[in-house]
């Protein structure tokens, strides 16, 4: 019986695979066999049925196969993501540990956890792919006598003191972009934290709270129920599903041009093998159309790119967060 240990089979098989002369692109799937020939898990720092495991486990049905025959999700909640990110970060770096996480935990926690935060994302962790970006809301209840952005600017500048908003946590990227909204307008708003999108909704549709910043999807069902109204979003463009919705770009603050994305990464220095071979398997699963799909049925969109991207990506959004979050004034209890 061979001593050979599973870390050292995966980079053999991976090995094999490149002095054969197959593509990069696709070599690793057809020696999938010997390249990762152990369960795998996709940790998830949320529990079962929120957005981010979703995503995962539309993800993960599609990723088994291939370079991993084996792929399970594994809830691992707690620290508003944190402890998903810590277990990888001790995990082995051999591919069978992975984390699939928010772009907040990544970009926005070193700024409002400086002293406590256990992991820096481009240290300790080997960033392999996005996988879909997602956009925020900002909506008033149908009743509210705003009928746009500047409609809800003009009317929060009469109130004579600052107006509140909602949104899904203290800290989060909706908090900090309703955040930018109020500067850009020059609104008073202060930002009233939730314990989850649902519950703000609930209390904008009940009347106790007049705007929302929440993430998109949230919106749109009660927005074709004539429930609420959305007044501008974060995306880049129009979606197709919300075509009335304009972007804050749109309204004239490109500033606020904003989305959050989910993506996977490893334990610190991964073999490249096996960086490659789970990016191969995100780039297969984001093909399949009913992934995409479903994804928009969220108002998500599929977002993969290089693991070289993605690392500049990380870099991008964690400088661009740290002023606004500075500017801001918000302290997380550490």
């Amino acid at each position: 019986m061979s001593s050979t240990s599973p870390s050292r089979r995966v980079l053999l098989g991976a090995a094999g695979a490149l002095a054969a002369g197959l593509p990069a692109s696709h070599g690793l799937a057809q020696v999938q066999p010997q390249v990762l020939n152990r369960l795998a898990r996709m940790l998830v720092g949320f529990p079962p049925g929120g957005s981010t495991d979703t995503v995962a486990r539309l993800y993960a049905e599609r990723m088994r196969g291939g370079f991993m025959p084996q792929l399970v999700v594994e809830n691992r909640s707690g620290a508003g993501g944190r402890l998903a990110i810590e277990a990888t970060k001790a995990a082995p770096n051999d591919g069978t540990t992975m984390v699939m996480t928010p772009a907040s935990m990544l970009t926005i926690y070193p700024h409002i956890y400086p002293r406590t935060l256990r992991y820096d994302a481009l240290v300790d962790l080997t960033p392999v792919s996005p996988l879909c970006a997602l956009p925020f809301g900002f909506a008033v209840a149908m009743n509210h006598p705003a009928c746009d952005l500047a409609g809800f600017v003009a009317w929060a500048k009469r109130q004579g003191g600052a107006v509140p908003f909602a949104s899904p946590a203290a800290g989060s990227m909706p908090h900090f972009v309703g955040v930018q909204l109020a500067r850009a307008t020059g609104m008073e708003l202060t930002h009233v934290p939730y314990r989850g999108a649902a519950a703000a909704l609930q209390d904008l549709l009940g009347g106790a709270i007049p705007a929302v910043m929440v993430v998109l999807g949230e919106t749109s069902e009660l927005a074709k129920a004539g429930q609420l109204r959305v007044l501008g979003m974060s995306a880049p463009e129009r979606r197709p599903r919300m075509p009335d919705v304009p972007t804050f770009a749109e309204l004239g603050y490109p500033e606020l041009t904003a989305q959050e994305w989910f993506g996977i990464m490893l334990p610190a220095q991964a073999p490249a093998p096996v960086v490659e071979g789970i990016h191969q398997s995100i780039l297969a699963a984001s093909t399949r159309p009913e992934l995409a799909e479903a994804l928009e049925r969220l108002e998500y969109s599929v977002l993969t790119s290089t693991p070289a991207e993605f690392i500049g990506r990380i870099r991008a959004d964690r400088d661009r967060w740290g002023p606004i979050v500075r500017e801001s004034g918000f302290r997380a209890e550490e």
